[in-house]
């Protein structure tokens, strides 16, 4: 047995909004008892008490969580300002919830503890890690990156950094009852889960390729021994660029085929360097690439049916979608239209849950090493049949 159930509110009041959601859950639930579970909350609830309700409700609960830009669920699709909560009742799958703290002290650490935590009492090997880190404090290329190590390469990490509905000031990151700062929370799932995931993002390469000669974590200086911000304005033009940089990431190109995306959020006349929200190798493969909305809205479609294509059994019992906060900006009173895209391939019963996240995290495809993207939209499927 493996029953998902998710509950949704846009109450304002903090505990209206938890009340209604476990109301719903409870009921979808018909007397099964959680083992774990997520929550995605909009950064102005009271987030002490809701945890605390949850726990009041179902002791012990392994539950993980952040604060968001936006909430998805199969029950109100997209909201802002809004309370989302998946639980998930099984007897076949083991589900363990850990944290690392501090992560801005020492991100690889802070990973392992997460991980050591999480695994700590799990009889079976995992098999699945979600996550939902700090996107403020610290660097999620270097968190990935420990998560990585932990886990060993093999094992998928799906996520997104935790969000403050674009203040950039400070996100949350929940663990059991606790609100907490600069972390690393995680669930793994051991045993008998089947899964699978789908990534794209809309944005279409439109420079040829070319190589990060000087970079220093998320700031480049040379692209093909030429200046970034040279390179940049040689195929948009200097009054393009400047007005409309935000919109030009960068393909980083994982193979000849597969490329993860690095949006820039600045640059200086100056140095001619180009900083981005994430880090870039030196000597990876880019291209400039350019987007409209009707093609990022498409890559939403096109990330389901990836993850149907290659989900591994009859039929998934639940998703969870993860989109960049940076799409909802662009599309603006579009971005609705995401989730009822995704929603046409589905079982109209399909539970489902996400957020709006300032970075994602996935494997670009099946059996591949996890990334750090950027402007992407993930879908994961889940289940046991």
């Amino acid at each position: 047995m493996f029953q998902v159930v998710v509950g949704h509110s846009n109450d304002p009041d903090s505990e209206n909004a938890i009340a209604e959601v476990i109301q719903k859950c409870t009921t979808s639930l018909g007397g099964l008892v959680p083992q774990a579970g997520i929550l995605f909350s909009a950064i102005d609830f009271e987030h002490t008490l809701i945890l605390q309700h949850i726990q009041r409700i179902f002791p012990g609960i392994q539950l993980i969580g952040g604060t968001t830009n936006g909430e998805i669920s199969s029950i109100l699709e997209f909201q802002q300002d809004s309370l989302t909560l998946m639980l998930f009742a099984t007897d076949e799958v083991e589900i363990y919830a850990g944290v690392g703290r501090e992560a801005s002290k020492n991100p690889a650490l802070s990973a392992q503890q997460a991980i050591a935590q999480a695994t700590a009492h799990t009889t079976s090997t995992p098999q699945l890690c979600l996550t939902f880190p700090d996107s403020l404090t610290s660097n999620g290329v270097l968190i990935l990156e420990g998560l990585k190590q932990s886990l060993g390469g093999q094992i998928p990490i799906i996520g997104g950094m935790s969000a403050d509905d674009y203040t950039f000031d400070k996100t949350y990151q929940f663990f059991q009852d606790e609100v907490l700062n600069d972390s690393i929370p995680v669930l793994i799932f051991c045993g008998k889960l089947l899964f699978s995931h789908g990534v794209a993002s809309g944005w279409t390469p439109i420079s040829q390729r070319s190589c990060v000669t000087k970079v220093d974590g998320n700031v480049v200086y040379e692209i093909d021994g030429q200046r970034a911000l040279d390179f940049y304005q040689h195929y948009l033009g200097e009054e393009r660029f400047t007005a409309n940089y935000a919109i030009h990431a960068l393909a980083v190109f994982e193979d000849q085929e597969h490329f993860y995306m690095r949006a820039p959020n600045g640059y200086d006349q100056e140095s001619g360097s180009v900083t981005f929200f994430s880090d870039i190798p030196e000597q990876a493969i880019v291209q400039i690439t350019d987007a409209n909305r009707q093609d990022i809205l498409l890559a939403s479609e096109a990330s389901l049916k990836n993850a149907l294509v290659n989900y591994p059994g009859l039929e998934p019992t639940a998703a969870l979608l993860i989109s960049c906060a940076a799409r909802r900006r662009i599309l603006g009173t579009m971005a609705s239209e995401e989730y009822k895209l995704v929603k046409t391939h589905l079982p109209p019963t399909l539970p489902c849950c996400g957020f709006y996240a300032y970075g994602e995290i996935a494997p670009l495809m099946t059996k591949g090493q996890t990334q750090f993207h950027n402007k992407t939209f993930v879908t994961l499927l889940m289940g046991t049949k």
